[in-house]
């Protein structure tokens, strides 16, 4: 693998060259929202100063290009994860992309007495649809728990894989713990149950190479804000086979191929999904974003969060009264964690105050809160543009907390 100069790359991202309260920022957040490389914002510039128009629906010429760079983008975020571009939707992100799985896949299908597994670790995207559809249909939710260190308790998990489970939701990496779930091993154990997995990628994309057909999931969901791309964008894959049996979840325009009173007849997946005139500037954006990515190597961008993660877990251990939440053995650069006498929105404003930029809150993620007992923590997200030095300031800015609160 060539040495890569991380210090030119992070020179890549002009919001990194700013200061916040007079500070030099310090952006720990990446897992909320990542930052977007001048390649991207240039994209997006490029498509509305050059190539606006609607896409798919006009002859002229800007209208060829604005559909040639969308299905384009299309091209390239499909081959990102190793995809055929035709079993990718676009969605505005993995909220809409998993509603879209329980609403269009799920809801149909589900008796009532079926069980939807749910982990302890989901996002509340991963979790909500399910207790919507539940209701509807009179299926139930069940969890699976983790056990203290933040990892699936993978031999509960595999003796509750039997019937009445009909669908598994399950989280990649979890945003709040880090946790790298074994999710090829568990989608081979849910497939030869007969049960339906989807998979929240939203976290494992960004951070580490992902072939989403190897893993042997039915669904998978990934969104673009975190991938160095605009907001309002993102994807979900399916197999072939559920996009052709799946009815449409939004009507409109574009998702037909023809309308009359007596009957309409759609178009073809994955355009039967994408009903409406679609974010095509912020597509353009998230194409942009997983070239530039690809130009970098996600295969580097991994090693270099794992560098970055060991690092920040050792400097965060040596603070004391600071209580990590999550431990699992296979993490992404992600830390949440404690102070002891610091509620975690204090110390969020303060460390802000600092310069530094950290989560504070439940990581839309009460269940898992509810498992460790506390209603909110702060959460420390890495990337391939943090430096060395970003985690020695949250270590002095946390220590500049611990004499201001005494």
């Amino acid at each position: 693998m060539n040495r890569i100069d991380w210090q030119a790359v992070r020179n890549d991202f002009p919001i990194l060259r700013r200061e916040v309260h007079g500070k030099p920022l310090v952006y720990l957040d990446s897992a909320n929202t990542a930052q977007k490389p001048e390649a991207v914002i240039a994209a997006v510039d490029d498509f509305y100063r050059n190539h606006n128009a609607n896409v798919s629906r006009a002859v002229h010429q800007l209208g060829s290009e604005a559909t040639e760079a969308y299905e384009g983008a299309r091209k390239a975020i499909a081959a990102f994860v190793k995809a055929q571009p035709n079993d990718l939707v676009l969605t505005s992100g993995t909220t809409q992309a998993l509603n879209l799985v329980a609403y269009s896949f799920a809801l149909p299908r589900l008796q009532p007495g079926d069980v939807i597994l749910v982990t302890r670790m989901e996002h509340h995207a991963n979790f909500v649809p399910w207790q919507l559809i539940a209701e509807r249909c009179g299926a139930r939710i069940e969890p699976v728990e983790i056990t203290p260190d933040g990892e699936i308790d993978l031999p509960a998990l595999k003796a509750q894989l039997k019937a009445p489970v009909k669908i598994l939701a399950l989280t990649h990496v979890s945003n709040v713990l880090g946790t790298v779930n074994p999710v090829a091993e568990i989608c081979a154990w849910a497939r030869k149950a007969g049960i339906t997995t989807v998979i929240d990628g939203s976290q494992a994309v960004p951070h580490m190479p992902v072939d989403i057909p190897a893993l042997g999931c039915d669904f998978y969901a990934f969104t673009g804000h975190k991938l160095c791309g605009p907001t309002g964008t993102g994807a979900l894959w399916a197999k072939r086979e559920h996009w052709q049996s799946m009815p449409p979840f939004f009507g409109g325009g574009e998702m037909i191929r023809e309308v009359r009173f007596e009957k309409t007849t759609f178009n073809d997946p994955p355009h039967k999904f994408e009903a409406g005139t679609p974010n095509i500037a912020g597509f353009v954006g998230l194409g942009a974003a997983v070239r530039y990515l690809d130009g970098i190597g996600m295969a580097a961008i991994a090693e270099r969060e794992q560098q970055l993660l060991v690092y920040a877990t050792e400097r965060l251990q040596s603070v004391p009264g600071l209580r990590l939440i999550g431990t699992a053995a296979h993490k992404a650069a992600v830390l949440s964690f404690l102070i002891e006498g610091a509620h975690s929105h204090d110390l969020a404003t303060l460390l802000d105050l600092q310069g530094i930029a950290v989560r504070s809150g439940h990581h839309c993620a009460h269940p898992l809160m509810a498992f460790y007992g506390v209603p909110a923590t702060c959460r420390a997200s890495l990337a391939f543009y943090t430096t060395e030095a970003e985690v020695d300031a949250l270590i002095d800015g946390i220590a500049f907390v611990r004499r201001m609160l005494g």
